[in-house]
C-alpha cells in the first residue's frame, strides 16, 4: 500500500495572500485556519488572563516573550489563548496533567475537516450532524473544545483515568458554549481503545488521537532535557516537564508505534462504525511500519497529513476500510 501523502488545503490561495499582508508575520507552517497564526497580542492575552504578565519577559533579542520553559508559563498562555480566541472563560485541571499547546491542537482538527470536506462535496462540515470521537481526552478537554467552537461538532472524549474525565467533565460543565456537545466516556479496560466504547450501532464521522509518546519514564525525561536545553541553553539533571503530564497521557509500552498499530488492528472491528480513523505521529521513522500495519489490515485508503508548529514537524495518518460507494452513501445518510 502506498498512501498520498498530501496537505490537505484548499484555503491556498487565501494563505498566499495573507502571507503578502505588510507588516502582519505569520506563522506559515499553521492550517490557513489557526487563529494563531499571527504572532501573539500579549497584551490582549494579558487583558484576558492577568496571571500572564509577570511571566512575559524579554528573550534574548530584547523582544517581550512567554517563558516557554517554566510549566505556569505555559499553562497560563494557554489558558490566555482559550478565553482570548475561543471563549473559554473556565479551563482548570491539576498541574500534573497535560498542558497542551493550543495552535498545534487546533491544526489537527482544522485539517481533519478538510479531511470531511473532501468527503462532502467540498463544503466545510460543520454543525452537530459531525460527530468526533477522541481517543485519550484527557483532563484538557482541548480537542472537542476546539472542535466544537470552531465547528459545532459533537464529540465522545475517552480516556483511561477517572480523574481526567472527571475534570473534563467539569470543564464541560462550567462553558456554556460546550454543555451537551462533548459526551465524555471513562475506557475501563487499559487495553481497549474502541473496544466497550462503541456500540454496535454507533456512527461516528472521525476518530482522532494524540497517542501517549514515550516508551519509558526514562525516555520522557530525556526528550524534555533536550527541550529545555534548546529553549533555555542550559542542561537540566531532573527536568520538570514543560507541557507537565501524568505517565498514561505521555508513556506506554513500546511508545507511540506500538500504541498506533494496536489502534489500527482494533480499527478493523469498527470498520463500519468509523468513516475516518486517525492519529498523530510524530516520529517519521514510525511511518513504515505503521503503513505495514494499515497494509495488513487491508485498510481500503491511507492518507499522510503534513503539518508543523515553528520548528517541529510532525504528521497525521489517516484511515477508512469504507470503499468509494459506501463513503458516499455514508455522506447521504448522515449529511444531507
Amino acid at each position: 500500500m502506498i498512501p498520498s501523502k498530501v496537505r490537505l488545503n484548499s484555503d491556498e490561495t487565501n494563505n498566499k495572500k495573507m502571507s503578502l499582508e505588510k507588516n502582519k508575520p505569520v506563522k506559515a507552517r499553521l492550517h490557513p485556519r489557526n487563529k494563531n497564526r499571527e504572532p501573539y497580542n500579549l497584551d490582549a492575552l494579558v487583558h484576558s488572563t492577568p496571571e500572564l504578565k509577570p511571566f512575559i519577559k524579554p528573550n534574548k533579542k530584547g523582544v517581550a516573550s512567554v517563558e516557554f520553559a517554566n510549566p505556569i508559563a505555559v499553562k497560563l498562555l494557554n489558558k490566555a489563548l482559550l478565553n482570548h480566541y475561543y471563549g473559554i472563560k473556565h479551563w482548570e485541571f491539576p498541574d500534573e496533567n497535560l498542558c497542551p499547546p493550543i495552535p498545534g491542537r487546533a491544526d489537527y482538527i482544522h485539517y481533519m475537516a478538510d479531511l470531511l470536506r473532501e468527503n462532502n462535496m467540498g463544503r466545510l462540515p460543520k454543525g452537530e450532524k459531525i460527530s468526533c470521537l477522541d481517543v485519550g481526552v484527557g483532563a484538557n478537554c482541548i480537542y472537542p473544545i476546539i472542535g466544537v467552537t470552531e465547528y459545532g461538532w459533537n464529540f465522545i472524549g475517552t480516556d483511561i483515568d477517572s480523574k481526567s474525565i472527571a475534570v473534563a467533565d467539569q470543564i464541560v460543565a462550567t462553558n456554556l458554549s460546550l454543555k451537551n456537545k462533548i459526551d465524555l466516556r471513562l475506557q475501563t479496560n487499559p487495553r481497549a481503545i474502541f473496544k466497550e466504547i462503541i456500540n454496535k450501532q454507533e456512527k461516528i464521522d472521525i476518530s482522532i488521537c494524540n497517542p501517549p509518546f514515550h516508551s519509558s519514564i526514562e525516555d520522557a525525561q530525556k526528550g524534555t532535557r533536550r527541550k529545555i536545553k534548546n529553549l533555555t541553553g542550559k542542561k537540566v539533571k531532573n527536568p520538570k516537564q514543560n507541557f507537565a503530564g501524568i505517565s498514561n497521557e505521555l508513556i506506554c509500552e513500546g511508545g507511540e508505534q506500538q500504541f498506533i498499530r494496536n489502534m489500527i488492528y482494533e480499527s478493523k472491528h469498527f470498520a463500519k462504525n468509523i468513516l475516518w480513523f486517525s492519529s498523530l505521529v510524530s516520529k517519521e521513522t514510525n511511518l513504515n511500519r505503521i503503513y505495514k500495519t494499515l497494509e495488513k489490515v487491508k485498510a481500503y485508503q491511507v492518507k499522510t497529513i503534513t503539518m508543523g508548529t515553528s520548528n517541529k514537524s510532525s504528521r497525521i495518518v489517516v484511515w477508512t476500510f469504507l470503499s468509494n460507494e459506501e463513503q458516499k452513501e455514508w455522506r447521504a445518510i448522515r449529511w444531507k
